[in-house]
């Protein structure tokens, strides 16, 4: 079938890249001259609509000496060529979808030239090609018996409306999962931190099965040691689907050059977090995602946008571990009597952090709380962020989060609204943690004009710097 550029041009109208798009898919119809082209209304998680040029067809798979023709849809953004496309397998009612490592129980296609996308290297066609081979080595769709296919019927009218993500509809009945009971810990990372978290949490005893994802190239030091001496329900993989249907997922993961700027090194870590969050949100889409990797209030924001997880599961280790430490200091060190009055480090976590008193009632008066924080403060000064005290730190999250304490812990959370934030930005502030993540972010009942001001202009330089990175 002949190509019609000015057709599509005209569909293209509203495109921001329209030209570039059409050239582009010029040279998908040299290829896979079968495809066929039509604008539809896509439908994304937050209910939000929006008219899309999306194409569909078959891919040569071969498979044990075999050839499947594998019927795909892809959606082209209005943003093309520079965010990928959104993929779908595209199952007639007598096929059944094989959920593995890279498509979900509702057909959305996850690869690694997706997560990785980033123009002009990256091409559709490319993507195609990578899909062919992912198939031939895990064939996505099998033959329905009659007595399944009536099932089939269900599970083509959710795909047809064709939403992004997870829907309200329980994949349960698409996928064998693992029982819900089981509690999955994954720590993504096998530097000194990730074996830190691995060890402390394995020392708590509050994980059925602990997965470590070691995504180095080597193996070093703790990691070595690890797989040399076996820690009961310890697994160390590099398979990122390993960590399937886990509770909590950790990010330990850090990018780090010396050369480079400030904003060049987080941007690497930014780069290498929007290969690694989409897919392992896809494993565990129900988990809370709990972010140590630093700067950790840019990457908490960060994972939540690239996860598109509600806020409330995910989260940043932020100050919990100064929080625990302070309230030890001025109960332990100084003897104070604060008639059980709690105090938290609040904010950005580093230089910019301040102490902020809970409670209701002014049981002391705010000289002697401001005397006593600036006492606790400095004796903490001298105590590191050293790999195990994090680790430590982060177990003690965990416990909260998967065995629902109800506890509250200073961590990174969404700050919009607090504080008389405005911007979307993550902040330490006290939060009660459970199951579901944060289930309620403890608010204040004085408002402190230091406390506001030092946290406004945390948000502000927080924001300046997210809106540079290319998320």
């Amino acid at each position: 079938m002949e190509f019609d550029c000015e057709g599509l041009r005209r569909l293209l109208g509203k495109y921001k890249f329209r030209d570039l798009t059409v050239e582009e898919l010029k040279h998908v119809n040299m290829f896979f001259p079968h495809f066929r082209y039509s604008m539809d209304t896509y439908v994304f998680k937050d209910s939000s609509q929006k008219d899309l040029l999306n194409f569909t067809g078959t891919v040569p798979v071969m498979y044990q000496g075999n050839t499947y023709n594998i019927p795909i849809r892809l959606w082209i953004l209005d943003s093309h060529p520079f965010a990928p496309p959104i993929c779908f397998l595209k199952p007639t009612a007598n096929m059944g979808i094989s959920v593995g490592k890279h498509v979900d129980a509702q057909g959305r296609i996850y690869l690694p030239y997706l997560q990785n996308w980033s123009h002009p290297k990256s091409v559709v066609v490319g993507l195609i090609k990578e899909m062919i081979a992912k198939f031939q080595e895990e064939l996505p769709l099998y033959s329905l018996s009659s007595s399944d296919e009536a099932r089939q019927v269900d599970l083509l009218a959710y795909i047809a409306k064709i939403t992004e993500g997870i829907s309200d509809i329980n994949s349960k009945n698409w996928a064998n999962h693992e029982n819900k009971t089981v509690k999955k810990i994954t720590v993504v990372g096998g530097g000194e931190l990730g074996v830190a978290c691995t060890l402390a949490i394995s020392a708590k005893g509050i994980a059925d099965r602990l997965v470590l994802l070691d995504l180095s190239e080597e193996t070093k030091g703790g990691m070595m040691d690890l797989e040399i001496f076996n820690l009961p329900n310890v697994e160390i993989s590099k398979d990122l689907s390993a960590s399937a249907h886990s509770k909590v997922v950790i990010f330990t993961v850090n990018s780090l050059g010396s050369s480079q700027s400030y904003l060049d090194v987080v941007q690497r870590n930014v780069d290498m977090f929007r290969a690694l969050v989409p897919a392992l949100g896809h494993y565990s889409q129900h988990s809370v995602l709990l972010v140590a990797s630093q700067p950790v209030e840019i990457m908490t924001y960060v994972t939540w946008k690239l996860s598109a997880f509600p806020a409330n599961r995910v989260i940043g280790i932020g100050c919990n571990l100064d929080s625990q430490r302070l309230q030890y200091i001025i109960t332990n060190v100084l003897k104070a009597e604060t008639s059980g009055k709690p105090v938290w480090v609040i904010g950005e976590q580093g230089e910019d952090k301040v102490t902020k008193w809970g409670g209701q009632e002014e049981v002391m008066s705010h000289n002697s709380q401001v005397q006593l924080s600036s006492r606790a403060m400095e004796l903490l000064k001298v105590k590191g962020q050293r790999s195990w005290s994090v680790g430590l730190s982060v177990a003690d999250l965990v416990d909260s989060l998967i065995n629902d304490r109800k506890k509250v812990h200073s961590v990174s959370t969404l700050a919009k609204g607090y504080y008389d934030i405005n911007s979307e930005v993550f902040l330490s502030l006290p939060c009660i943690l459970g199951t579901s993540g944060v289930s309620e972010v403890i608010k204040s009942t004085v408002q402190e004009d230091r406390v506001t001001e030092k946290l406004q202009s945390s948000a502000s330089s927080l924001h300046d710097l997210q809106q540079q990175l290319k998320l």
